[in-house]
């Protein structure tokens, strides 16, 4: 099978490398790394369109060979899929992210859009990120990640790419993967939960020429407890492995909305006397 392995922390990233070592550990496994030369966390599904990208080659301890660029995630992902690498992948994985993407942060990881990307690409994907130490979920989460073990959850990713084709992952779909903190009890499939963001708009401090800087994101986000979320996973100490597709549409509004009849809002607006 042929990975290209990829994050939103940037090449030298601990939970990059965790995952890297175990995906090497999966027999008949062809593996590139792609990666950010830095960290370029909550950066969605941004894409470099104005620049050329520069790409440097990086030798690892190992004695391979990495690609770090100066794009997003999905620039890496687009990078292989052009053939900047030697093979076409047959799988994208993306991470493991330092914190965890859960509910609605999905909507602004790196982590995930890599993910997502293959799923455009017609390439299955798998997404791994790992909460935070002392229990926390907040995705922001920037600390110093040197001393965090991700190798349990590096080893769990791993044995899905080694019983792929028995995973029942339908079509166009990926898996988000979170790993708790600490010790794991065990994996459940589950659906996305809900997050409570306590963001604030904070003045941080004003110039000469009355330039403000503000800071309007908080630090402590919380999240609605609901049973067969994956915040509930991750609260019960285990991984939490949530199927994602990338059809946004709502079904049910389509229905709703052929009832109403679109044409008129093409004529002349009408205004009451």
């Amino acid at each position: 099978m042929k990975i290209l392995l990829t994050n939103d922390d940037g090449i030298g990233a601990v939970g990059l490398h965790a995952m890297r070592r175990a995906l090497l550990e999966v027999p008949a496994v062809e593996l590139a790394t792609i990666a950010p030369d830095s960290n370029r966390s909550a950066t969605a599904r941004s894409i470099t369109t104005r620049t050329p990208l520069w790409v440097e080659e990086i030798d690892l301890d190992d004695g391979t060979m990495a690609h770090a660029t100066d794009g997003t995630p999905v620039d890496c992902v687009r990078f292989a899929a052009l053939g900047l690498i030697e093979f076409k992948p047959d799988l994208i994985v993306s991470g493991i992210n330092h914190g965890s993407n859960l509910g609605d942060d999905i909507t602004y990881s790196g982590t995930v859009a890599a993910a997502l990307e293959g799923i455009v690409l017609g390439i299955p994907a798998i997404a791994v990120s790992q909460q935070a130490d002392h229990g926390r979920t907040d995705f922001r989460e920037g600390r110093a990640w040197e001393r965090e073990n991700f190798d349990e959850g590096a080893r769990f990713v791993a044995r899905i790419v080694e019983e792929l084709e028995h995973v029942p992952v339908p079509e166009g779909t990926l898996l988000n993967v979170n790993v708790p903190a600490g010790e794991i009890a065990g994996a459940r499939s589950c659906k996305l939960g809900k997050r409570i963001y306590r963001d604030r708009l904070e003045l941080a401090e004003e110039d000469e020429n009355g330039r403000r800087r503000y800071r309007i994101y908080g630090d402590d986000p919380g999240y609605h407890e609901e049973p067969g979320t994956d915040f509930a996973a991750i609260a019960d100490r285990l991984i939490a492995v949530t199927p994602l597709h990338f059809d946004l549409t709502d079904a049910a509004g389509v229905e709703e909305l052929s009832g109403f009849e679109l044409d008129r809002l093409l004529l002349p607006a009408t205004r009451g006397v």
